[in-house]
């Protein structure tokens, strides 16, 4: 594997290949990470990954200098893998040579709501440094995990009206075997929290389940997670029941009728705010 921090020695090692497959990250790489840069791979080569902490998607009182960096470790995770041709781990000073005055701005009604009504310009932040990225390594597929549900929407409608030639795969979450998603957050934990945090996923599936016995009340099953969760010293941003299609509310009769669903997720447990999500539908 190539370990590279510029531009210019990314484009040197990808020169004339015409079916790269991208896997961005902000590193700390863990088995959800690993199972992108496979799903990359069985759709395109060579297989870049990148790791870098964009200072762009992190607010003012959020964890950017805090935020687990661990390139040694993640490279030997990689290298043992062997799915990934060329590292890119570029230096801030290389992403951002000037301050960015030109910016993604998604629209409000996708990245205004959930984790954008929540943190300010975090989709301004992921849209500029994802469409630079696309820019630097030009795949032709790119892999984003579900776990960043909303995220994995934001860059897909990016792409499409942008014209983007980038195929975005989506990978299902991957989970631990208690049912927490895996997040490079996650090592925030203490031990009490740890055994805690898959409550989050579980009240998603009993949401699912509630579902499937035909319960359609969208705001009693979002109030009935929300105060389980609150109850337990959780602090709640959101539990909301979605469209798929586009993350909007929806009605009674669009539930019963069988429209795809999404409920997410995101609360703090402690000082560590951790999101899931979990597809479903009425009836099923």
């Amino acid at each position: 594997m190539k370990v590279v921090h510029t531009i210019e020695e990314l484009r040197d090692q990808l020169r004339g290949q015409l079916h790269v497959s991208f896997v961005p990250t902000m590193g700390n790489l863990h088995a959800g990470h690993l199972a992108l840069m496979k799903l990359a791979r069985q759709h395109g080569s060579p297989v870049v990954a990148s790791i870098f902490v964009n200072r762009l998607q992190f607010g003012p009182n959020e964890d950017f200098d805090r935020y687990p960096r661990t390139l040694e470790s993640d490279i030997e995770k990689l290298e043992r893998e062997r799915d990934v041709y060329v590292l890119f781990a570029p230096r801030e000073s290389e992403m951002y040579p000037e301050p960015q005055s030109f910016q993604i701005q998604p629209p409000s009604d996708l990245g205004g709501i959930l984790e954008g009504e929540f943190r300010p310009g975090f989709f301004m932040g992921v849209g500029t440094v994802v469409l630079k990225l696309f820019s630097c390594v030009q795949p032709r597929v790119a892999v984003f995990g579900k776990k960043d549900y909303q995220q994995l929407m934001v860059v897909r409608s990016m792409c499409r009206q942008f014209q983007l030639p980038v195929n975005i795969l989506a990978h299902e979450t991957v989970r631990d075997h208690d049912g927490l998603a895996l997040s490079s957050r996650n090592v925030y934990l203490s031990e009490a929290e740890r055994a805690e945090a898959p409550r989050l996923y579980a009240l998603l599936q009993r949401i699912q389940d509630q579902l499937k016995q035909g319960c359609a009340d969208r705001e009693q099953l979002e109030g009935e997670a929300l105060a389980d969760l609150s109850g337990r010293g959780w602090q709640v941003d959101y539990v909301s029941l979605r469209r798929q299609r586009d993350l909007g509310i929806p009605t009674a009769e669009e539930i019963r009728a069988g429209e795809p669903l999404v409920t997410l997720a995101a609360a703090k447990l402690g000082a560590t705010r951790l999101i899931d999500n979990l597809e479903m539908r009425y009836g099923e």
